[in-house]
């Protein structure tokens, strides 16, 4: 199910259809959408399981009551379930999300922004590919390298922590965390040091963001953040861009321009066309890459796949969304 049929079989490739097919009398060849359900309550009267993704409709909880009586289980194979699960949570309805397997290509991307920014590779290379080659040279006399460097994680969830997980894996690095919810045993089990806000900003060579996306989190990185950056220190931001007040960033890149922020979210999401990000010389944006793209795509089925069997046979479940997590997951 889903408003978007495209992205459907985008993200449930040959593979996992077919293993669905063995598994249930599903008809592959058919995306339902909201408007589906509403139209033909005999579509969805005997509907036990859910497959869907990107594009999931939002229900009521009375929608839900009509026309989802025998639902049991959704598997969302995609990250974020925030936009409609609550009325099934609510109604008894089990939700299993594979935002675990979406964090992996945005960790893989994150660990790579660091080291590239511990050696100072954006504005290195903006100067050099400019033919600024004094410019250039500062840059690299003055940036510190990844060892022994400290590293900012601002919010310690799934994404969060499968970054410091593989910077601890395979970097020596010492990891700054802020995460009012990540307790004083979980963090010394990972490996890290919990500090405050100001004070991660002030002492970390790179800071990168994955706060969970909600109301409280909503301009949270302000300039009495971004003022306390050090001298060719870096920004990262694959979180959402609602978390940092844009025009405070901009601020404090302009104090200093040997700061930096790569950015592959904003807010809105591109920049307005004014923005001064397009012209800054030590803002890097993407276009929102980190995430799960094209066959990395077909991850996210799989795990929802692998947890519908699980269902089957009883087996302890990996990927279940509870009431609780809403409250400080994205």
């Amino acid at each position: 199910m889903s408003n978007s049929k495209d992205k459907v079989y985008s993200v449930y490739n040959d593979a996992a259809l077919f293993e669905l097919k063995k598994l249930t009398d599903i008809n592959i060849s058919v995306c339902y959408t909201k408007e589906d359900i509403l139209s033909d309550y005999c579509i969805s009267k005997d509907t036990e399981y859910i497959f869907s993704t990107w594009g999931m409709p939002f229900f009521s909880k009375e929608e839900i009551h009509t026309v989802f009586p025998s639902l049991k289980h959704i598997f969302y194979a995609a990250g974020s379930v925030q936009h409609f699960a609550r009325p099934f949570l609510e109604s008894g309805i089990y939700v299993h999300s594979s935002y675990k397997a979406n964090a992996i290509p945005v960790a893989e991307y994150t660990v790579s922004q660091i080291i590239l920014a511990n050696k100072g590779f954006f504005l290195n290379c903006f100067y050099q590919s400019n033919n600024l080659k004094q410019k250039a040279a500062d840059i690299r006399n003055n940036v510190k390298g990844t060892y022994g460097c400290n590293v900012g994680i601002i919010g310690a969830g799934a994404i969060g922590s499968l970054v410091i997980s593989m910077l601890k894996t395979s970097y020596k690095v010492n990891i700054l965390v802020f995460d009012p919810f990540l307790s004083d045993d979980k963090a010394l089990k990972m490996g890290v040091k919990k500090v405050s806000l100001n004070k991660l900003f002030s002492d970390c060579a790179v800071i990168s963001n994955h706060l969970a996306n909600n109301e409280q989190t909503k301009g949270m990185l302000d300039y009495s953040c971004f003022s306390l950056m050090g001298k060719y220190s870096t920004f990262i931001n694959t979180g959402r861009g609602a978390q940092v007040i844009e025009k405070d960033l901009i601020k404090a890149l302009k104090e200093d321009t040997t700061r930096c922020a790569v950015l592959d979210v904003t807010d809105p999401e591109p920049p307005s066309d004014d923005s001064p990000l397009f012209t800054m010389q030590n803002v890097f944006l993407t276009s929102h890459i980190a995430g799960s793209l094209s066959e990395e795509l077909y991850r996210m089925s799989e795990y929802m796949v692998d947890e519908f069997k699980r269902v089957l046979l009883k087996e302890e479940l990996c990927h279940q969304v509870t009431l609780e997590m809403l409250s400080t997951m994205a």
